[in-house]
């Protein structure tokens, strides 16, 4: 056997497997994001089934909840309807809740919401632009904008409930 070939090989792969390892017991939730405190990008997107648009400008002077989410999603299909369940009592307070399917097809995103729930529009992003501009790594990701247009909270992963509200009641 070959001990130079051995050890230049356990001093390549030991120091990655000890990168990786640490990297595990780390929440990714915890990392600092830097989209908060930042203008939201803006958008104008279709909604799905309406033939029309959205625009953020338009929504100026209210607060906005945007949770990107997919049909092959299985940590959203746990959040979506805890979120349409919420959406009415602040959508009356004057907060826009709007859906926005990631890399998925409008028929399957439909299919979700017939089986999860519908409470507010879902914006198409077919181009995948709008979650690039937003920085989304995957879903289910939430964002929540003052009515100034600055994002003030996201929520990487599924919303965490107390958080979510306390972060809303802030900007009501």
């Amino acid at each position: 056997m070959n001990w130079r070939v051995l050890i230049i090989g356990a001093l390549i792969v030991i120091p990655l497997v000890v990168v990786l390892a640490l990297g595990f017991g780390r929440d990714p939730r915890a990392l600092p994001n830097m989209m908060e405190g930042q203008p939201a990008p803006a958008f104008a997107q279709e909604v799905m089934d309406q033939g029309t648009q959205i625009a953020l400008a338009d929504l100026r002077g209210r607060p906005v909840v945007l949770n990107f989410y997919a049909s092959w999603c299985v940590p959203c299909a746990q959040e979506h309807p805890w979120l349409v369940k919420t959406a009415p009592g602040y959508q009356q307070r004057g907060v826009v809740f709007l859906g926005v399917l990631y890399q998925d097809e409008p028929a399957k995103g439909k299919g979700f919401l017939r089986r999860y729930g519908e409470a507010y529009p879902t914006l198409l992003d077919p181009t995948g632009r709008m979650a690039i501009d937003y920085g989304v790594a995957g879903v289910p990701e939430t964002y929540i904008i003052d009515g100034q247009g600055t994002i003030v909270k996201k929520f990487t992963g599924p919303v965490v409930p107390d958080e979510f509200v306390a972060t809303l009641e802030a900007l009501l």
